[in-house]
């Protein structure tokens, strides 16, 4: 009835933990960005099914894909670094079974997501409320989006209440690099639908990004993963629209 969709790229770090926590799903699907680590060693342990598919900076793309080889009904997507917990496996499979009537016209899921980075869980700022659209039925709808894609699902969706693990960025040099991944590819994409950018915007979007997460959404009260947390998404906001500058060069 389910199929969990990871996708992956040199993940032998946390592909055990993600695989350990799906194992209940009736399919394990592996999207695969030509790893050169043990990552699929470690999931062919799982019996998943492995596919390779190039990221070709396109998550919704390698999303899509996912979706296509899904054979059951349902789909969960989580992330390499993510952990289905056992609260949420169970109502996950309360929710998409056939015992409740009042869930049975859904074709998708909110689920919320608790981030934990460097031994902190990370209750306010921009992750403290952060709700994904990770369920959903096969054929309800598409990913869009280079980068922070999203699941564009049509008719009713509804939300559950425990929430995915999130196990990001193990070091502050990752979280960086991470950032300067994701930041070529969203430039990228606002390059393509012609997005202008302005000396103004390039300073205005990173001050105001940082006193949103660290005032107005508390990011404060995490402590020093809070401050250097809303930090670096602000330097994220900031490489976006400067990279996007030189693009429009």
């Amino acid at each position: 009835m389910i199929s969990a969709v990871i996708l992956t790229k040199d993940e032998e770090r946390n592909i055990k933990r993600c695989l350990d926590s799906v194992i209940w799903c009736d399919e394990v699907i592996i999207v695969d960005d030509r790893s050169s680590d043990k990552t699929l060693e470690i999931a062919k342990k799982y019996k998943a099914l492995i596919y390779t598919n190039p990221l070709n900076n396109n998550f919704s793309a390698s999303r899509n894909f996912g979706l296509s080889k899904v054979k059951n009904e349902w789909a969960l997507f989580v992330d390499a670094d993510e952990v289905i917990s056992d609260a949420l496996a169970y109502e996950i499979s309360s929710a998409v079974g056939v015992n409740d009537q009042s869930l049975r016209n859904f074709n998708g899921f909110y689920l919320r997501r608790s981030d934990f980075i460097w031994g902190k869980r990370l209750k306010f700022g921009e992750t403290g409320d952060i709700k994904l659209l990770r369920l959903g039925r096969k054929g309800a709808g598409v990913w869009k989006g280079m980068a922070h894609e999203r699941w564009k699902i049509d008719g009713l969706v509804g939300k559950l209440i425990n929430p995915i693990l999130h196990f990001p960025h193990k070091t502050l040099e990752e979280f960086l690099a991470e950032v300067n991944f994701y930041t070529d590819i969203r430039a990228i994409e606002l390059k393509q639908k012609n997005t202008k950018v302005y000396a103004w915007s390039i300073i205005a979007y990173p001050f105001c990004k940082f006193v949103i997460n660290y005032f107005f959404k508390r990011g404060f009260m995490d402590g020093m993963q809070g401050l250097i947390f809303a930090i670096v998404m602000s330097f994220h906001s900031f490489l976006v629209r400067g990279k996007l500058w030189f693009k429009n060069e």
